[in-house]
């Protein structure tokens, strides 16, 4: 029947997201735990993988687990742009990309060989555990903090071109002083050096041998334990600022978190909601 179908693909595709994004259905939480371990046996595989010695007795048997793995999660992630509404949002978001970068070494192997090593990116993936075991502390605390991040950016970029001002005055200042004679052989030379000093690092290859110039030195390391606090102050006061909410439902057309558990409709796209808190809502009513 013409009129039922588009009916039954969306239940259908519906049913698929409740299963691959909504940790808090059984068959959900099943899903995204196979996933986890997954992920971490496919990591491990690609560890041992790098030991002389395991992968000459067992090279054969981790290059077949690697790339069964990669085939089990490049079939996930058609799965999760068909389970959306809109695929190219999911696919260019965090998590979208992860799952993406997770999958594409083994394949540019091919090609290049010893790029599969960079299969390592799926522990990025690992990030789902705080909402497969609704750990919803962790993940309000992990949204203040990026939330906290972004309002910093400006702040934090105004401060690091400053530092870097003082990096070139410094780095200019010591080679004017020390001079190719004490290693400070050029201006880009010693701006390494000033940035090693003001953070406090101090690897030691390069040092100042005339009386000025380590009365700069010392100035620079003491002005850098005053400019580590700086950022640190910034990011503070946004975190205290920050609002949280903790809840792990997702949007099936923008992938918006963190909606109330009561809300029917997204509040970024006003795409209707599906999930548990839903259902129970209705058997109540």
């Amino acid at each position: 029947m013409p009129g039922g179908e588009p009916s039954a693909r969306s239940a259908w595709r519906d049913r698929l997201h409740d299963v691959i994004f909504e940790a808090e259905t059984p068959v959900g939480w099943v899903f995204d735990v196979l996933l986890l371990v997954s992920i971490v046996a496919s990591v491990v595989a690609v560890m041992l993988d790098s030991v002389e010695s395991v992968a000459e007795r067992h090279g054969p048997l981790l290059y077949a687990v690697e790339w069964g793995f990669t085939v089990l999660f490049t079939i996930e992630y058609v799965l999760r742009l068909v389970a959306v509404t809109r695929p190219l949002r999911y696919a260019t978001s965090f998590f979208g990309v992860v799952d993406l970068l997770a999958i594409l070494p083994t394949y540019l192997s091919l090609v290049v060989a010893g790029t599969q090593t960079f299969v390592v990116v799926r522990a990025f993936r690992l990030l789902r555990v705080f909402r497969i075991f609704k750990l919803i502390r962790f993940m309000g605390e992990g949204r203040t903090l990026v939330q906290a991040m972004r309002g910093s950016l400006r702040k934090i970029l105004i401060f690091l071109g400053v530092v870097l001002i003082v990096v070139l005055v410094a780095g200019s200042l010591m080679y004017l002083i020390e001079g190719r004679e004490n290693g400070f052989t050029s201006i880009p030379t010693s701006m390494y050096w000033a940035i090693v000093t003001m953070t406090t690092v101090g690897y030691g290859d390069i040092a100042p041998q005339t009386v000025l110039g380590r009365f700069l030195a010392a100035s620079l390391m003491i002005m850098g334990y005053g400019i580590i606090a700086v950022p640190t102050g910034i990011v503070s006061v946004e975190l205290a600022q920050a609002v949280v909410h903790p809840n792990t439902r997702s949007c099936p057309s923008c992938l918006l978190e963190g909606h109330h558990p009561d809300a029917v409709h997204c509040r970024r796209c006003g795409a209707h909601l599906d999930g548990v808190e839903e259902s129970e809502a209705k058997e109540e009513s």
